[in-house]
């Protein structure tokens, strides 16, 4: 939701961009200029004069609150209990993905054995956890940015690790446009984090495609999941067979 605040520094923006001064705006609102300036300077105001200052701009109030929506900031990262919130409910979780995917509300319920009730309930669970932002007619917008991913140690990934990897791995990676490659080095620790930065583009790109290929027509797409990792490790059953125990 947006702060009073929020709705404030977007109407200042809209009265500038409109032209109107803070002498005109008082005059038609019969209140002196200084308490005009003096209310818009402190950022706090009754909602009902937000309202009639949106009326004088012939602005709709909920095309204000849209755009102080879209002016946030896009979360890279959800916290400890929003992940909680998604994790506890399967079908929720379920929801969730798609949504990062995009897909709308028909999609999903074509797709999967939700109903409809159930759908706008779990998007409205999304909206509250706060990964989208729900809109009329059951759209949504998604407050996460291009770069998000799930906490490396927290609860999502944790359920995926004891729940989907052995399950994404059992695959062939045999198919057009799959593959899986396992590469092992020793290389300068300085050089690790730029291969790492590398991953991050790839991810990138993927995420950028996928949004550019929803105008596509659904036929002319396929689901692809793409798993990239690095990190300095050694399997368990080799370890164990070192004559000295790594430092």
């Amino acid at each position: 939701m947006s702060t009073t605040a929020d709705l404030v520094i977007a109407l200042k923006k809209e009265l500038k961009s409109a032209q109107m001064t803070y002498a005109s705006l008082a005059q038609a609102l019969g209140m002196a200029e200084s308490s005009v300036k003096r209310m818009l300077a402190k950022g706090d105001m009754p909602l009902s004069r937000i309202d009639a200052i949106c009326r004088l701009l012939r602005l709709d109030f909920a095309d204000l609150a849209r755009r102080v929506a879209d002016s946030q900031p896009l979360l890279s990262e959800l916290t400890q209990e929003q992940e909680k919130a998604v994790v506890a409910d399967k079908k929720l979780l379920l929801m969730a993905i798609c949504v990062l995917s995009q897909w709308t509300l028909e999609q999903i319920t074509t797709t999967y054995r939700l109903s409809e009730a159930e759908g706008i309930q779990y998007l409205a669970q999304l909206d509250r956890i706060g990964i989208i932002e729900l809109r009329p007619l059951n759209r949504y917008r998604l407050k996460l940015a291009k770069t998000f991913r799930w906490r490396p140690h927290g609860p999502v990934m944790h359920y995926f690790r004891d729940h989907a990897l052995l399950d994404y791995f059992n695959g062939g990676f045999d198919a057009p446009g799959e593959g899986v490659l396992l590469v092992h080095g020793s290389i300068a620790r300085s050089l690790a984090p730029a291969f790492t930065e590398r991953l991050q583009r790839v991810a990138q790109d993927f995420a950028q495609q996928h949004l550019a290929d929803q105008r596509l027509p659904e036929r002319e797409r396929e689901g692809y999941t793409l798993l990239l990792a690095m990190r300095s490790w050694e399997f368990e059953a080799f370890a164990q067979m070192r004559r000295t125990a790594r430092p």
